[in-house]
């Protein structure tokens, strides 16, 4: 096993015996608030501080070579590529999450790494995320509960773990400039609820913030967030870095609780926390903060760094593990006895993910894998070459295929044993920096589900994607997979699965809405380009689901299996000295016991879920939240008793009018069951009050008051902020956050897609090859929706804030600002600085997190 020896230092050791940072001048503390380069930190040994190394890492670890330079999208050093967070979650499996946490960090000491970037938990508000693969779930107690385990994993290594997007960063379109709008309670019981379980069950030692603004508050310099909240309320003592670029306002940042800016950018936004220290504006106290909290991660993460380490016994243990975890998170959607598979004489396996499987995700999630394993291997392993036909039918980059291919497979199809379909989502359709606007499979791919289904009725879909499609073709196939994006192994996994070697046991840990219009969220996402505004409050996946009575094609906590089970009567027992049979206090930590039994033909798993109900319950809340679940493991004829403990907030409330969580009294029912729809037992529970008993607030009263509270209008919304919309910022007179696709109207904006463009997709290819030139098109023109300050961070020093504020000066034609603050060298400066920075300019793509 690797690891290292500080993996459990607490903060208190790592900080007690100080060298006192008056060794360093302000400036060269300030030098220590902003990265050394792409990766790693600057070093300070007048105070023992060393550079610490960062790479990405949420599903496995994407660390570029020592010897790449800053801002080189050189290919990464190769790594197990994991299940990523879609998968994982499908599991419902902390153990199993942890586990893979673990071997995350081993990779990350053998490669020298300090700190994985990752989990990411932001919630998925909307299937159109483009970036949902990376996140787990549409529920914030799911989230918080997986990413603690992730968390837990690889710090148990010594390595340490970086959360993020904090907070609210849930589409991926204008992400570097959106304004979350959300009222104050959807924010604090979904959006921020799971990052609060994360870190008061794991105590990550670095947090990442999000790009985004929440409720007109930069994320990078959001006071109540960083320091308020993350510190003051959950008792957070890491380190707070920004996304790749994200910082705004530096001196706000520094005094919010930000304390390390990336990537390294040299010294050019030094000069402004500088001139705010010497202004009074910022306390140099804030900078020593800082400072200390870097050396504490730094020591937390001490040990020596391998320049090239090879561990092959490390590598394939972590191989099998991928291959264990990919078929745990393997959801079963339908089965009419075509599975598990029984010694099918030929098995024609239709498309090319069959081949060249989608097993991860784009962007900087994108691991270099150490192998992968296809189906069509897989299965040919298994079961004989001969058995085992291939056909790969349509284009894996663009799904697209020729009417004879088409053609071609359903007459293959009719003289099969067996069809496997395995389609999903190319890159082109999902990734980082762009959200989804297609939601159904490519036309071909659906075309070749009923060509080979109506030719065989023993036809299994297999999909590959990372977040719903819509599936009006779901009645067709003889059963239905849903694989999501399992890593490398997902090849394997998804052969294991159908041939029965390993059960299906995912559940999901997400609604597929019948058509994603559906869905309250959709009305808003993504929103404006600088606005979004999350009017349908609490009610997104399941909780609006169960309470607007719009049925899910398949709904949230859905899987089935290859067994069946029984649970018997459930009780509920607490902590502390019940009042009565039913009754119990708001403070009782609660446990519902479940007895299930296996009364199947195989070993199996279940979910127990248990969900929050309440029948006369104010309209503010939706019918069914869910509070706890287990994972229980069980062969033929065995019983198991599933301890399901509620979440500490199952019977409270997030009150805006005094800004804190309170609790609910009431009479409850605890809805136990297999999924957010199907609800095999209820248990009543009287809760009775506590101190912090919750008073009637205006948000309840407006949502009490609304026709269909999911969806309020102006008024409504605005009563629940407390406030007025804000004003969206036009893009001109051009500032700091302007575009640079809004200046393609300027002298400048043909000149600087005509030098990015080019150049970044170049990189693209080179650092992930073979993604196809319609995807490396796309994904180029990212760096449109970037703003000027940003492209200044990653810039790598090329360009700085005074040359950006004289070049905005002359886009406003304020000639007076130009004339004052531009001698004739700082304007040629401008313009060698705006040409230096297009190569800079090519690292957008990647806007880190």
């Amino acid at each position: 096993m690797v690891t290292r020896n500080s993996a459990d230092l607490p903060l208190e050791t790592a900080t007690s015996e100080r060298v006192g940072s008056e060794r360093l001048n302000l400036a060269q503390k300030v030098r220590l608030l902003s990265g050394n380069d792409m990766w790693t930190t600057v070093a300070a040994p007048e105070i023992d501080l060393r550079s610490i190394r960062v790479a990405d890492g949420p599903h496995g670890l994407r660390m570029q070579p020592y010897s790449a330079k800053p801002g080189d999208l050189d290919p990464s050093l190769p790594a197990t590529c994991f299940p990523t967070a879609v998968t994982l979650a499908s599991s419902w499996d902390p153990a199993l999450i942890a586990e893979v946490g673990a071997a995350v960090a081993e990779e990350s000491v053998i490669q020298g790494v300090d700190v994985v970037l990752g989990p990411g938990l932001n919630l998925k508000r909307h299937p159109g995320g483009g970036r949902n693969f990376e996140y787990f779930s549409e529920d914030p107690l799911l989230s918080g509960v997986f990413a603690a385990a992730l968390v837990n994993g690889i710090q148990s290594r010594g390595v340490g773990a970086c959360l993020k997007h904090f907070a609210a960063n849930n589409h991926e379109g204008w992400r570097n400039l959106a304004n979350a709008v959300i009222d104050p309670r959807t924010l604090h019981e979904l959006y921020l609820r799971g990052f609060e379980i994360a870190v008061r069950r794991s105590s990550p030692w670095s947090v990442m913030c999000g790009y985004n603004q929440l409720n007109d508050v930069y994320c990078s310099e959001h006071d109540e967030l960083l320091t308020s909240i993350l510190r003051d309320r959950w008792g957070f003592d890491g380190v707070v870095m920004s996304d790749w670029g994200a910082t705004n306002d530096r001196a706000l940042g520094v005094n919010a609780g930000l304390d390390l800016q990336m990537p390294g950018c040299g010294t050019v936004f030094d000069s402004e926390v500088l001139a705010a220290v010497e202004s009074g504006k910022l306390a140099e106290a804030a900078i020593d903060r800082s400072v200390e909290r870097l050396r504490d991660l730094a020591e937390r993460t001490s040990a020596p760094r391998p320049a090239e380490v090879s561990d092959d016994a490390a590598f394939e243990a972590h191989r099998l593990l991928a291959r264990k975890a990919a078929a745990a998170g393997t959801v079963l959607l339908s089965n009419n006895g075509v599975l598990p598979l029984e010694a099918p004489s030929s098995v024609l396996i239709l498309g090319a993910f069959g081949a060249d499987p989608r097993f991860q995700g784009a962007g900087s999630s994108q691991v270099a894998p150490t192998a992968v394993t296809s189906l069509v291997d897989a299965l040919r392993e298994c079961l004989g070459t001969s058995a085992v036909s291939f056909e790969p039918v349509y284009d894996p980059q663009t799904g697209l295929a020729r009417p004879s291919d088409l053609a071609k497979a359903a007459n293959s199809a009719a003289e099969s044993s067996v069809v496997i379909v395995i389609v999903g989502l190319p890159a082109i359709y999902e990734s980082e920096g762009f959200d989804r606007t297609e939601f159904g499979l490519p036309e071909s791919m659906v075309t070749l589900i009923e060509l080979a289904s109506t030719a065989n009725p023993n036809t299994v879909v297999a999909l590959s994607n990372g977040a719903p499609v819509t599936m009006g073709w779901a009645d067709k196939p003889g059963a239905i997979v849903e694989s999501y994006l399992g890593g490398q192994e997902s090849g394997g996994a998804l052969a294991d699965v159908l041939l029965g070697v390993a059960e299906p046991g995912g559940r999901l840990a997400e609604s597929i809405p019948m058509e994603v219009s559906d869905l309250a969220a959709d009305a808003n996402f993504p929103g404006q380009p600088r606005q979004t505004q999350y009017r349908e409050n609490l009610f997104v996946g399941y909780r609006f689901h169960t309470t607007a009575d719009v049925a899910a094609r398949f709904p949230f906590g859905f899987g089935q299996s290859y067994t069946s089970f029984e649970w018997d009567e459930p009780s509920v027992t607490a902590n502390a000295e019940a009042d009565g049979e039913s009754q119990f206090s708001a403070t009782d930590q609660l446990t519902v016991l479940v007895p299930v039994r296996n009364v199947g033909q195989r070993s199996g798993s279940d979910v127990v879920q248990v969900y929050r109900e309440q029948a006369d319950g104010p309209a503010d809340r939706p019918v069914r939240s869910l509070i706890g679940f287990a994972k229980v493991s069980c062969g033929p004829g065995e019983s198991v008793v599933a301890e399901v403990q509620l979440d500490d907030r199952s019977f409270e409330v997030f009150d805006p009018t005094g800004m804190d969580w309170v609790s609910a009294p009431g009479r409850y029912q605890l809805a136990i069951g297999t999924s957010s729809e199907t609800i095999l037992h209820r248990i009543e529970v009287d809760i009775l009050g506590a101190k912090n008993e919750r008073n009637t607030t205006v948000a309840e009263g407006v949502l009490n008051r609304a026709a269909r509270p999911w969806a309020p209008n102006t008024a409504e919304f605005e009563a629940l902020l407390g406030r007025t919309l804000p004003v969206v910022r036009p893009p001109r007179p051009f500032h700091r956050n302007t575009a640079l696709g809004e200046l393609e109207d300027t002298f400048v904006g043909p000149i600087l897609r005509r030098a990015v463009i080019p150049r970044v997709k170049r990189e693209l290819d080179t650092a992930f090859p073979g993604m196809g030139e319609e995807f490396l098109a796309k994904f180029a023109n990212v760096v449109l929706e970037t703003p000027l300050r940003t492209a200044v961070a990653l810039a790598g020093g090329k360009i700085n804030l005074k040359q950006m504020d004289g070049l905005l000066a002359v886009l406003n034609r304020e000639w007076s600002v130009v004339a004052r603050t531009l001698t004739r060298s700082a304007a040629r400066g401008v313009g060698t600085g705006a040409r230096k920075g297009a190569s800079g300019v090519r690292g957008l793509w990647r806007n880190r997190g």
